[in-house]
């Protein structure tokens, strides 16, 4: 069981940062009453970079106040406010190590499902005044989760987390642990992120393109051994 303590939202904004003009929305305060949660947002909420955050599967950015304590103790900070890390619900409990992918909840009168977990920005370095604040949200296996919505309807501060289903895709030899809880499901994504979620314009390393580009090929082309069965079967044929 756990309990939503803040609704934060925020819309976006510029905001001048190393010389350059950035568009954000990173800055996020708390709703006081009850917020309507919509299928893509919650109401007076907005993203500045909707190729990286945002959509129906990333409607909702949840972050634990555990993590709060965890970084007021690492970073010596002690103006941490809810909204801090941009995100929209601060809850207590729900931590990304017991958190799975295809977990449901209900809060207030609203459903929702975690889909995958933040994939952090530079952004989120400016709002903590903390460049490194990316790679340390990744590093230390606490970067908050998405959720999306099932069901729309309202939340407020105070409304309890009620579990109410896990994912329904399961073998019978599956176990939980092979649904991949938030700190396990961190992806080539968010260790690389996208070109326009890196700051300057920062290259993407080799390896990270090479995995892309295998990634894309799986999709499209089926798998790595059914493209060799068939490049086996071509060179066969040819040779008679």
């Amino acid at each position: 069981m756990g309990r939503l303590l803040a609704v934060n939202v925020g819309l976006p904004r510029d905001i001048v940062w190393k010389g350059r003009t950035v568009h954000t929305a990173i800055w996020k305060d708390p709703v006081r009453g009850r917020c309507r949660v919509g299928r893509l947002n919650l109401d007076g909420d907005g993203q500045g970079d909707r190729a990286g955050h945002g959509g129906e599967q990333r409607a909702v950015f949840v972050y634990q106040i555990e993590s709060y304590r965890y970084w007021q103790e690492q970073l010596q900070r002690t103006d941490l406010v809810h909204g801090q890390f941009g995100e929209n619900f601060t809850v207590e409990g729900l931590p990304d190590d017991n958190t799975c992918i295809g977990d449901r909840y209900r809060i207030g009168s609203a459903l929702f499902e975690v889909t995958q977990p933040r994939v952090t920005c530079y952004r989120v370095g400016i709002r903590m005044n903390e460049p490194r604040m990316p790679a340390l949200l990744t590093s230390s296996g606490r970067p908050g989760f998405y959720f999306r919505v099932l069901q729309e309807g309202d939340v407020a501060a105070g409304d309890e987390i009620v579990k109410i289903g896990e994912a329904n895709v399961r073998s019978p030899r599956s176990t939980r642990s092979s649904i991949r809880p938030i700190t396990r499901a961190i992806d080539w994504s968010a260790r690389c992120g996208s070109r326009r979620s890196r700051p300057d314009g920062a290259r993407r390393s080799r390896r990270c393109s090479r995995a892309r580009r295998r990634l894309h090929e799986v999709g499209t082309r089926g798998s790595f051994r059914q493209q060799r069965r068939g490049r086996l079967r071509r060179g066969f044929c040819h040779s008679r």
